[in-house]
């Protein structure tokens, strides 16, 4: 990143030639560097709704008489798809919170529609919920692009193609967190003309994405992030993972009305998790009281708790991606004074 702000470079080629280097390591048609996931989002609408249309990519976010509507199932709806509507895109809602019909989805596809969008992302696709490779099917048959959210889906890098193979039109993912590459980094993959679309509506183009603008710094850095996420031994970190996981379950795993365990699933926790759970035999503090305890003791602990953070119940989730060594003894000996400690 150092060298790449020494020196001067056309950014429109810049991107086609990351873009092209990203989409080798995907095997997708195509790729784009992103502001992060959520710019990412902006422009999947965007992509959609106005395509490679000069005067429509001019006119976002007004989208009158343009096909604007974006579908998705009310399990998925969350706090980024205001993303969408940034582009101008207009959100049609379908099925309930734990269940959605195919006759559903394939009702709301009509004239309007620009996209079906889908969340891939941990405890939002409950059993009852339509699969990717449902909405694919319903929504290629009738013409319509499928644009996937899996921002925090890596690792397992198997992601990285996954839904791409499966037949998904555009995915964004997050350049930070599991690839570790610029925090403010995004990649849109994908089918060539969407992806096409997308450069179209970013910057350096005077166009909407032009205000979620990338530096020549961090495509660069992106681009070599990416090159070492995808080197690594996934099966070492992962080992890594559940050793550090494993120390912390065992210091609290003497707790009276505590279950401390490691947690790991394809869907849920794709990374290995430390997880205290409550049983009904526990009468110390709530879940809630120790996450906030631990976030304003020193230093400052951050853990996962309840539901509405991305869980089943109540209970405490520690992810150990940015644990450095010896992290994990002082979050476990935190954890444990937070949990024994009487009011």
């Amino acid at each position: 990143m150092r060298e790449a702000s020494a020196v001067l470079v056309n950014v429109d080629e810049l991107n086609e030639a990351a873009g092209a280097a990203i989409a080798r390591m995907l095997g997708a048609e195509a790729a784009f560097v992103t502001a992060g996931a959520s710019a990412g989002l902006i422009l999947q609408a965007a992509a959609c709704i106005a395509g490679d249309d000069p005067a429509k990519i001019t006119r976002l976010p007004d989208t009158r008489g343009m096909r604007n509507e974006i579908v998705m199932q009310r399990a998925h709806r969350f706090a980024y798809d205001q993303a969408y509507r940034v582009a101008g895109g207009v959100l049609v809602e379908i099925g309930l919170a734990r269940r959605t019909q195919p006759f559903e989805l394939e009702t709301a596809i009509n004239e309007r529609t620009a996209a079906v969008a889908y969340l891939v992302s941990p405890f939002t696709s409950p059993p009852g919920v339509l699969t990717l490779e449902q909405v694919i099917a319903i929504a290629h048959a009738r013409g319509v692009p499928v644009i996937v959210d899996a921002a925090s889906m890596l690792p397992p890098r198997e992601n990285l193609t996954k839904f791409l193979r499966l037949g998904a039109d555009l995915v964004s993912f997050s350049g930070g967190k599991g690839i570790r590459g610029p925090q403010s980094t995004g990649i849109v993959a994908g089918r060539r003309d969407l992806v096409r679309a997308v450069a179209l509506n970013a910057s350096p183009n005077q166009a909407l994405g032009r205000a979620a603008k990338t530096s020549k710094e961090e495509i660069c850095g992106l681009v070599v992030a990416l090159e070492c996420f995808m080197a690594e031994d996934e099966k070492a970190e992962m080992k890594r993972y559940t050793e550090l996981c494993a120390t912390i379950v065992e210091t609290l795993d003497d707790i009276p009305g505590l279950r401390a365990v490691v947690e790991q699933d394809p869907v849920n926790r794709v990374l290995p998790h430390a997880v205290v759970y409550f049983t009904p035999d526990w009468v110390g503090p709530s879940g809630h009281a120790v996450q906030v305890a631990l976030a304003q003791g020193e230093p400052h602990i951050y853990v996962q708790q309840g539901a509405h953070q991305g869980g089943y119940f109540d209970e405490i989730a520690i992810d150990p991606i940015n644990l450095q060594p010896g992290d994990e003894r002082i979050v476990a000996a935190r954890l444990r004074e937070e949990l024994t400690r009487r009011a």
